[in-house]
């Protein structure tokens, strides 16, 4: 049996709120905390007693890893992070999220495709490499679409394009620079969406994110006004399938009114969610919630 406090390291791109919240339940949970940044990686292999390390601290004999933040890197450096994730969790370290979970959701192609597979309503969607393919989609999705970037999150780097030229300009600008064109048919919503938070199988809060006058976009980062709200049993059931979909025990799940579909669509599902506006707006210390988790699922010694 376990005696000691468990260990829970964290890996982060930064010591800002979140880490420092996640400071504050630890201390009231009893537990050790370690924030870590992904830079400080090292993994070694062949060399006795060592495995996955960061800062002097050995990650391989942590009582659980809180994928906290993939900071930002080239395509080596992500890579390498990800193996380092898949060695922790082959050696049997618990893991919030499991490393493929935090790979799918990253990726918004990859994620609306399982989530879709899983038989969720998602908005129509087109992803491709080339500015003539892009405008075929826009086409198809009705002249008025929103172009998200393939990886990132908060609402930034959305542009919404409902005129020809502009799409064509858009889309060709991108081309240049080597994206990968994710165009989405904008949604006709009422000017709000949800943000489910969901832990272990079930929605640990929610809240009703209201765009800006003037504004589509509803994302507390750009503007929008978070409140509190229940979700009704069809909404919360979406989500938590929505979660199951991706793997990802852990998740911010986006759902948005459907005005024309006369339904929901599931917009996105983050497996690195932040909660600083849903614990402000429910009350809800998502963060004790989150390490009280992990703790459970601590490997016996």
């Amino acid at each position: 049996m376990n005696a000691h406090p468990a260990q829970i390291v964290a890996l982060v791109s930064g010591l800002g709120w979140h880490v420092q919240d996640l400071r504050r339940a630890a201390d009231v949970l009893g537990l050790r905390f370690a924030p870590v940044r992904f830079q400080g990686l090292v993994g070694s292999v062949g060399v006795a007693g060592r495995g996955v390390e960061a800062e002097g601290l050995s990650l391989t004999d942590a009582d659980g890893v809180l994928i906290r933040m993939m900071p930002p890197g080239s395509l080596e450096q992500v890579i390498y992070r990800m193996d380092a994730l898949h060695r922790l969790e082959r050696a049997g370290v618990p893991m919030l999220n499991p490393p493929r979970a935090v790979e799918v959701s990253v990726d918004k192609y990859l994620a609306l495709a399982l989530i879709e597979r899983a038989g969720l309503p998602v908005p129509p969607t087109v992803a491709c490499e080339s500015a003539r393919d892009a405008l075929g989609a826009f086409e198809t999705l009705g002249g008025d679409v929103v172009v998200k970037p393939l990886f990132g999150s908060e609402g930034r780097g959305l542009i919404r394009v409902s005129h020809f030229e502009l799409a064509r300009r858009t889309f060709t600008a991108l081309e240049r620079t080597g994206a990968v064109l994710y165009v989405q048919k904008a949604v006709r919503h009422p000017g709000h969406d949800y943000r489910a938070f969901v832990l272990g199988g079930r929605v640990v809060g929610a809240i009703r994110r209201f765009a800006p006058e003037g504004d589509w976009r509803t994302n507390v980062a750009v503007g929008g006004r978070p409140e509190n709200c229940r979700l009704d049993p069809a909404l919360e059931r979406l989500a938590l399938a929505a979660a199951r979909a991706v793997g990802a025990e852990m998740a911010g799940v986006d759902i948005l009114d459907d005005l024309d579909r006369g339904g929901p669509v599931v917009l996105e599902v983050n497996a690195v969610p932040g909660w600083k506006a849903l614990a402000k707006a429910t009350g809800v210390d998502v963060a004790a919630a989150v390490l009280d988790h992990l703790r459970g699922r601590r490997r016996e010694s």
